[in-house]
């Protein structure tokens, strides 16, 4: 709710939740996105392995993935480096980090 907050004050209006992994997957399939904000404890299917799951698709390989954790320790960091992560974000984070977050991956918004 939040992020989905913070977007809208940028002027980011189509903008769409799932609450996990899973659901989001089954969301991107029939609703194709340009960019996936991922916390990366979510129930049933973490940040990194959504991310794995996006890359290993054809169809969502080019997706920008900006990843949000709490936890952003060095593993965390390469693993969804390696996987193909644009980005991240640590928590706690202002709404400008956010948005900055996400020009890093976009460009200017």
């Amino acid at each position: 709710g939040l992020i989905t907050q913070a977007l809208d004050e940028f002027g980011i209006s189509q903008v769409e939740s799932a609450a996990d992994g899973a659901s989001a997957l089954q969301r991107i399939a029939t609703w194709p996105v340009h960019l996936v904000i991922s916390d990366m404890n979510m129930p049933g299917m973490n940040g990194l392995q959504l991310l794995h799951a996006l890359r290993t698709n054809p169809k969502t390989r080019q997706v920008g993935f900006l990843l949000i954790t709490g936890k952003a320790d060095r593993q965390i960091i390469e693993t969804g480096k390696k996987l193909g992560m644009n980005n991240f974000l640590p928590k706690p984070f202002q709404p400008k980090d956010l948005v900055h977050a996400i020009e890093a991956i976009t460009g200017r918004l």
